[in-house]
């Protein structure tokens, strides 16, 4: 699996609380399943809940959900393909620990391919496959996040891998 990690390097990226801190993200993978057809193939589908916990974090959430959904545009695009998968994509959990800081726990329904490829000699290679992309996913190569004029955060465009 790529997501998992994936998303990790981003989110630290991306989030400067998280840059400063990254000990305070912590991700499971829960409700886990693989599917396979009944070809010939070995290539498969993970399908999991990816379950991002992020620890003691100031209390503006746009700044962990923007970076987050411009993610999932580029890793998990048909999450938003339609009205019931958009609304089951991304579910979240806050617990306010303080006037100033809160514990965020991310569920993010995700599946990934993997490609088993087949060579002389029984030679079996296996490939993460990108999502497709219906159109390139953004145009910038980097964002900064403006609240009026103050700036809140600034990251990478997410690229596929």
């Amino acid at each position: 699996m790529y997501k998992p990690n994936n998303l990790r390097d981003y989110l630290r990226k991306a989030i400067k609380d998280l840059a400063q801190n990254p000990d305070k993200l912590h991700i499971f993978i829960d409700e886990g399943g693989s599917r396979a057809t009944g070809t010939a193939g070995l290539s498969f589908e993970y399908d999991y809940v990816l379950n991002l916990i992020l620890t003691d974090i100031g209390l503006d959430l746009d700044l962990v959900f923007v970076p987050l959904l411009a993610w999932m545009r580029v890793h998990q695009r048909e999450s938003f393909a339609n009205p019931e998968n958009a609304r089951k994509a991304i579910r979240f959990e806050v617990d306010m620990n303080s006037a100033t800081s809160l514990d965020l726990s991310i569920k993010l329904a995700l599946t990934e391919r993997t490609i088993v490829k087949r060579h002389d000699g029984g030679r079996l290679e296996i490939v993460h496959a990108a999502e497709p992309q219906l159109t390139p996913p953004f145009p910038d190569d980097f964002w900064r996040l403006y609240q009026g004029e103050t700036l809140l955060a600034e990251w990478d465009v997410p690229k596929l891998p």
